[in-house]
């Protein structure tokens, strides 16, 4: 039996045989929404949030294997690997363990321990770790050669040696995560050297928060302040925590060796094991962070697509502007583009001409409804229309994009003859007519989801919307007598 099949059975609690007939679906090129519409019958009527957890929890140990795969490769081929070894390997559940279990065997660039024991320090630093009360700076007289010149620089290669076997160690590595999961403090400060420029994240000038609490947004906010060298910051527990736990598993008391380790315990922490740590963390905390906002993000998505549509009705539809006008353009029901026009309301000696070319084309081409775009001078293009008093529903219409879509290659077949500010204005108006059949066009990122939806991971958010798009398409269905062929892909 497949192990993978397996774990993914026992840790969201399904059958093995549910789990095989899922992937082997995936394989045949089954997206989620076709399996939870059409297949329930053959999964055990699973859904698409199960379906999904499938694919994700496979994917993970997927990877999860091939790493441990090669780690094993890598370490026999070194010619270290032990029974003991193999079993720890073949034990770890996540790769943060497996990492920490190869990190000894890990090829790296030349650090202050491998010099050390290239100088001929390794026994001595075996003898300061002992802390067995031989007087260890008569020891380290003895490992004196043209490389190492005192007593001074022999014990300061111990402890440089010291300091990387504490780091390596999977057990202390395993205790100090814990200790980060359990009370480590997610901590910005101001870059001192740019305070004016960063007065937008003057929240996070001085800002502390246990990181089991720490929201997603605030998370993103700080991130976007790092990166932008507005903001410092920091992920570790109090350093004295840190060092007791390290001085309770190395530490000897009482020994003339005991202050030497208690250094290199100390170096360990600051200078690999909190740097190594804080990483580990800052990007478990950062992907974490964009789970839940792309879960945010695609949800809005998800109620833009599924808005209830207007249906078949002729529009007048407006892409507000200030200097440029706003462009005009009527539509038959199905959202063909019959005339396009330019109003200026905005200008008090264009007013009455722009009144009088509403109420001429409402006449001419028998519209019956308004959609105004929502973004520059929306509003105000609204509150005109209203004194004209035209008898006719207005709404207001999310254009997020739909200037990306006016210059894609897709608004260019569609509307060769047009610039893109009437292929704007089109896209403007049929999204009120069908807005699941008009967003399509259009890469979902576009839209405008989400706050922070740059931040992200970019690759993971276009995932989870173009899935969103794909299961709204599958929950509405579309008609093969009318429907575009975006909607159809």
């Amino acid at each position: 039996m497949n192990i993978i099949h397996q774990h993914i059975a026992q840790s969201l609690q399904l059958k093995v045989e549910q789990i095989k007939i899922v992937l082997q679906l995936f394989t045949e090129g089954a997206t989620i929404p076709f399996i939870a519409r059409y297949r329930k019958d053959t999964t055990g009527g699973l859904d698409e949030v199960q379906i999904q957890q499938i694919q994700d929890e496979h994917k993970r140990l997927t990877e999860l294997e091939e790493r441990r795969t090669f780690i094993i490769k890598t370490i026999t081929e070194q010619g270290k690997m032990t029974d003991v070894l193999q079993a720890a390997i073949d034990a770890a559940e996540s790769l943060n363990i497996l990492e920490d279990i190869y990190l000894p065997y890990k090829p790296k660039r030349k650090t202050k321990a491998q010099t050390a024991r290239e100088n001929g320090l390794q026994p001595l630093a075996d003898l300061v770790l002992a802390q067995d009360g031989t007087d260890v700076i008569a020891a380290a007289a003895t490992y004196l050669n043209e490389q190492i010149t005192t007593p001074e620089q022999a014990l300061q290669g111990a402890r440089d040696i010291i300091a990387e076997q504490i780091n390596e160690d999977a057990t202390t590595r395993a205790k100090m995560r814990k200790l980060f999961e359990d009370v480590a403090v997610f901590k910005s400060t101001v870059n001192p050297e740019k305070t004016t420029e960063a007065a937008k994240y003057k929240d996070y000038f001085d800002f502390s928060e246990p990181i089991h609490k720490i929201p997603s947004h605030r998370i993103l906010a700080i991130l976007r302040g790092f990166l932008e060298g507005y903001l410092r910051m920091e992920i570790a527990p109090a350093e004295e925590d840190a060092l007791e736990l390290l001085e309770q598993q190395w530490v000897k008391p009482l020994t003339p060796a005991t202050d030497l380790v208690k250094k290199a315990a100390r170096d360990a922490y600051r200078r690999l094991l909190q740097p190594s740590l804080e990483t580990e963390y800052r990007n478990a905390l950062k992907e974490k962070a964009d789970e839940e906002a792309i879960t945010v993000f695609a949800e809005n998505l998800r109620q833009l697509l599924l808005s209830s549509p207007l249906g078949g009705k002729r529009l007048l539809a407006i892409d507000p502007g200030y200097r440029t006008g706003c462009k005009t353009v009527c539509l038959d029901e199905k959202g063909m583009l019959l005339h396009n026009d330019l109003i200026y309301i905005h200008e008090p000696n264009k007013l009455a001409t722009s009144e009088a070319t509403v109420r001429h084309l409402i006449a001419q081409y028998h519209l019956q409804a308004i959609a105004v775009g929502d973004g520059t001078a929306g509003r105000e293009t609204e509150q005109f229309l209203k004194k004209l008093q035209l008898g006719l529903p207005m709404f207001l219409v999310n254009e997020d994009g739909a200037s990306v879509y006016s210059a894609s290659e897709t608004a260019r077949e569609e509307f060769p003859d047009h610039d893109v500010t009437v292929r704007g204005a089109v896209s403007i108006g049929r999204r009120l007519m069908d807005p699941l059949a008009e967003l399509v066009k259009i890469d979902p990122k576009s839209i405008g989801v989400g706050q922070y939806q740059h931040d992200v991971n970019q690759t993971r958010l276009k995932e989870k919307l173009d899935a969103t798009v794909v299961s709204c398409v599958n929950t509405v269905g579309v008609n093969l007598n009318t429907a575009s062929k975006h909607l159809l892909s």
